[in-house]
């Protein structure tokens, strides 16, 4: 049943359809604050499909359908009056994207926006900065299941944004037969990181941070790391040790991962540790916050105009109700 609200406050829901899960987050939202209602995913592996055929094909489709309806579902019990499905890397590529969007929003009343990558980029800032305004240069990454992002901002300039098409699927996909992987994969994934990874223009940032479910999911297997939520190279080096010492589906148990994600860490912890390198950077922070949370907040800023608003969104706003 709905929640009771207070002052200002409003119920907003997001799922983000990504390469590897579909993810939901329902939360009350009152200025710049977010508390979560509901927060969980489910794996469909998109990306996955996508990469092997060119296509989601039906029954993908018809999963994603499924999930989506169930995820609106729980929004509106919960009293949402603003949802929003977005898509990001496989539904950009998928060969009968359109399909999917059709599919689902006939499905569930509510539209799938598939984003471009600026706007995956901006949307994520929001998230990741709660929509307050920039005071530092920050360098923001995402390592999806497909792709990964870095995207540069600052007080002077709006998000600029690179896409790879590097991530942890993608790269378990290419050289990981084995469970855990053998020495020689791991390094076949570290060169193959370090060389794309390298392709990406320098940036100079105060601050790295890293969002999305390969770091946050990193975290859990180092204790110290999931006290301050940060990762240096040689405390991605100590979770790679950690996940390659024994069967994903152990690691999974062990640290309470998803067994699916549990497999593909060792290659997030990778490409990771390539962004550090490649930047000069000494340690990220790990921010829970990303697109879901941006595209949260930017609803509830700007209603049904928030995709047409995400420039000056992305830039952050100051509350005038006397929100912190």
């Amino acid at each position: 049943m709905p929640v009771t609200l207070g002052p200002g406050a409003r119920v907003v829901a997001a799922v983000d359809v990504g390469a590897n899960s579909v993810h939901l987050l329902v939360a009350v939202v009152t200025g710049h604050r977010l508390e979560p209602l509901v927060d969980e995913s489910v794996f469909l592996g998109l990306g996955d499909r996508v990469d092997a055929v060119g296509t989601l094909g039906p029954t993908k489709r018809a999963e994603l359908a499924a999930v989506l309806v169930r995820y609106a579902q729980t929004a509106r019990r919960l009293g949402a009056d603003r949802i929003a499905f977005v898509g990001t890397e496989p539904m950009r590529r998928a060969g009968d994207g359109a399909a999917a969007v059709h599919e689902v929003g006939q499905a569930s009343g509510v539209p799938l926006f598939v984003l471009d990558p600026r706007e995956e980029a901006e949307l994520t800032l929001v998230g990741v900065t709660g929509g307050r305004p920039i005071s530092r240069e920050l360098a923001i990454v995402d390592v999806g299941g497909g792709s990964s992002q870095i995207v540069r901002v600052g007080p002077g300039h709006p998000p600029i944004s690179v896409g790879l098409r590097l991530g942890g699927a993608r790269l378990t996909a290419a050289f990981v037969a084995s469970d855990p992987p053998a020495a020689t994969e791991i390094e076949a994934m570290r060169v193959e990181a370090t060389r794309i990874v390298g392709t990406a223009p320098l940036v100079e940032a105060a601050e790295l941070i890293a969002v999305g479910g390969t770091a946050s999911n990193l975290v859990k297997v180092l204790p110290a790391a999931a006290l301050d939520r940060r990762l240096d190279r040689a405390r991605l080096e100590a979770a790679l040790d950690v996940l390659r010492s024994e069967p994903s589906a152990s690691a999974a148990e062990r640290h309470a991962i998803n067994p699916t994600r549990a497999r593909l860490l060792p290659a997030g912890s990778l490409i990771l540790e390539a962004v550090l390198a490649h930047l000069g950077i000494d340690e990220l922070t790990v921010s829970e916050a990303g697109v879901r949370e941006g595209t949260v907040l930017a609803q509830a800023r700007a209603g049904s105009a928030w995709r047409d608003r995400l420039v000056a969104l992305s830039r952050g706003w100051i509350e005038i109700d006397g929100d912190p």
